[in-house]
C-alpha cells in the first residue's frame, strides 16, 4: 500500500510487514514519473512484487531487503 510520503507499507509471504522508502528513486530514470503522488498512488502487487501502471517494478529482494520491518520501526 502507497503512502503519501513515496512509502510502500508492504506484507510479505513469511508475514513480516515492513515500510520502503521510495524516496531515493524519484529522480532515476523511468521512476521519475512516481514524483507524481496521484501515479504513485497506482501501485498494485503483481508477480510477487510492486508495480505501476507505466511498467515500473521494484525487484521482491530488493523490498525485503531494504524494508524496514515494522518490528523494527515500533522498537525505536
Amino acid at each position: 500500500m502507497p503512502t503519501d510520503d513515496y512509502q510502500l507499507l508492504l506484507q510479505f509471504t513469511d508475514g513480516k510487514q515492513g515500510l520502503y522508502d521510495c524516496k531515493h528513486l524519484l529522480n532515476f530514470g523511468i521512476f521519475k514519473q512516481l514524483q507524481d503522488k496521484h501515479y504513485f498512488k497506482q501501485a498494485f502487487v503483481n508477480d510477487g512484487t510492486v508495480h505501476w501502471p507505466n511498467e515500473q517494478d521494484i525487484c521482491p529482494d530488493t523490498l525485503y531487503l531494504d524494508a524496514a520491518k515494522i518490528d523494527e520501526i515500533d522498537s525505536r
